[in-house]
């Protein structure tokens, strides 16, 4: 296995000057046409043009990222979201004939043949399918898109609750649904809620135009429907739509089973004679709900312990991150919602941003972008840019097997042994719980972009009845359809990242495979991990798989018999 160091250099620049910053385009266009109007007369002349536009390229991928994190940190300040929009509507759409240029220069190139074909696979087939992609009329409907999602967060951001005289962003009043007062926890529920619905249409007409846009983008570049253009624009070329609707099928037969169990033990263990949703949260009288850690500095502290354990490497990453103040942690009022991990491709080091409050839940988003920070730090060494963009049914691989892995290693957030039982509880149920609802929201973009000119009551009808096909029976939502009519409104992806959501229960699937070799041999899973995520985007989803120990399966068999150990792992507990 290779030595590894957190010691992450930023890339040396060798053909924009050192001190070059993204303004304008004018100032950025002559090196694209430099590269453009180069003659690549060599083997060696290609190698040279390959490194030097991945180095363009790192530099105004970070500057774009470094907008966009500043932006979701602080979505009240106007100039940092006009410094975003400035880049998605003036900068971005010019790059794109270049780069569209570029990469059929690369194509055309008699060189390109002699390029090491394992190495150059995945990168040279992304190449072209983006040529097949690009239409000059979609640009200006793609920065118009670029600029419309991140509304989400301005609108999201600014959702508060009053709870006890205080107000709360919605993050942090979720905590309330721990407590022992029934009361508290229902009354806590319908006022996030009923907040949500002040703003729902505002969300519906914000989604309505966003489906319009990119159907029109879909439309333009010759499919039938965008979802059909997606599937192919993030580089799905090792399953299909009929495989993510097996994956819906297989979610009832072998989750919602595991599932009621869940619930059912939640209802006996809090002596209620029925679930409400305010209750799936909440302890039993007498027992404190976890609290893992107070701050974010405190958060951070503690999952640098635990990493330690893990491999020192893993801490050293985080540690690095700190020096760098990569990190923003706490939930506040006009910040973003949600959580990421922001690869930064110059420097190496990327950013997390997420919103703690205190609760257990935080911890496993913190080792969840942890594993995406682990991932960017491996990708970094690799030559060119390109071979960092790795499919993200690996990259969720990288954050969700770093959930489970973790779990061994949580006394840093628990000192006694009945809350860490409690808080592998709480991981365990979730990594079962979260996949109905990753068949919803997946199922629910399928119909969407198929039907692109329905009505808001048709999508409110069909998302309903996606909604009961995978609800528990364990749980008693009476009196609450209005706002389950909406539920789909905090699924920022749907906004923001369409398609993207799929991912996470492929790579559950993965993870829980990584995790039955941890149990097994911790050091050779760790090591697969290691070894996969190293390889960054050169190789294809299953080989990438393959390095990883695990096999590429969505079957229905193969997710049985992952659920069959996960329901072995809960019941040690």
């Amino acid at each position: 296995m290779q030595t590894l160091s957190a010691d992450i250099k930023k890339l040396e620049r060798h053909f924009l000057p050192t001190d070059f910053t993204v303004t304008t385009w004018e100032s950025l266009e002559p090196y694209f046409k430099q590269l453009l109007d180069r003659d690549i007369a060599s083997v060696a002349d290609l190698h040279q043009w390959l490194k030097d536009m991945s180095e363009v390229e790192a530099v105004v991928s970070e500057d774009a990222c470094w907008r966009q994190i500043k932006m979701t940190c602080d979505t009240t300040d106007k100039a940092l979201e006009e410094a975003f929009t400035y880049f998605c509507m003036e900068i971005q759409p010019k790059l794109q004939p270049y780069a569209d240029a570029l990469n059929k220069k690369l194509i055309a190139s008699p060189f390109t043949a002699e390029l090491d074909k394992d190495q150059y696979f995945t990168y040279l087939r992304s190449v072209k399918k983006n040529i097949d992609l690009f239409r000059e009329e979609n640009i200006p409907l793609q920065a118009e898109l670029s600029v419309m999602q991140q509304q989400y967060g301005a609108i999201a951001g600014k959702m508060t609750v009053e709870v006890n005289g205080q107000e709360y962003t919605l993050q942090q009043a979720s905590k309330f649904l721990e407590s022992h007062d029934r009361n508290l926890r229902e009354e806590v529920y319908r006022k996030i809620q009923e907040r949500r619905l002040q703003d729902q249409d505002a969300m519906h007409d914000l989604y309505s135009q966003l489906i319009a846009k990119r159907h029109q983008v879909a439309v333009n570049a010759g499919f039938a429907n965008y979802r059909d253009y997606k599937f192919v624009e993030l580089g799905r070329f090792d399953y299909t739509k009929e495989d993510c609707y097996n994956f819906h099928e297989a979610v009832k037969l072998h989750v919602l089973p595991l599932i009621e169990t869940i619930y059912a033990k939640k209802k006996t263990k809090l002596g209620l004679d029925t679930l409400r949703p305010w209750d799936t949260e909440a302890e039993q009288e007498g027992v404190t709900p976890l609290k893992p850690f107070t701050t974010g500095a405190d958060l951070l502290t503690k999952s640098i312990t635990c990493f330690e354990q893990l491999n020192p490497f893993f801490a050293d990453c985080l540690r690095k991150m700190d020096e760098l103040k990569h990190f923003d942690l706490e939930s506040r009022k006009g910040k973003a919602p949600g959580g990421y991990n922001c690869p930064l491709t110059e420097s190496g080091a990327p950013f997390i941003f997420m919103n703690a409050a205190g609760q257990m839940s935080d911890v496993t988003t913190m080792v969840h972008e942890g594993g995406h920070a682990i991932h960017s730090f491996l990708a970094h060494e690799l030559e060119l840019s390109a071979f960092k963009e790795y499919p993200m049914e690996i990259a969720e691989v990288a954050s969700m097997a770093m959930e489970l892995f973790s779990m061994n290693h949580w006394e840093s957030f628990f000192d006694n042994a009945d809350d860490l039982k409690r808080a592998k509880e709480h991981q365990l149920e979730r990594t079962i719980t979260i996949f109905p609802w990753i068949a919803i929201i997946d199922k629910f973009q399928h119909w969407v972009y198929e039907n692109p000119t329905h009505t808001v009551a048709e999508r409110t009808a069909t998302w309903t009845a996606i909604l009961n096909e995978f609800s528990t029976k364990s749980i008693d939502f009476t009196g609450l359809d209005m706002y389950r009519a909406i539920a789909w409104q905090r699924q920022l992806h749907l906004f923001e990242v369409p398609f993207y959501y799929i991912e996470y229960g492929i790579a559950q699937l993965g993870a829980i495979g990584l995790w039955m070799q941890y149990q097994v041999n911790s050091e050779k899973a760790i090591g697969n991990y290691i070894n996969a995520l190293s390889l960054g985007g050169t190789k294809t989803l299953p080989a990438l798989y393959e390095a990883a120990g695990l096999k590429f399966d969505l079957s229905p068999s193969h997710i049985k018999t992952l659920m069959e150990f996960v329901a072995v792992e809960m019941e040690k507990l």
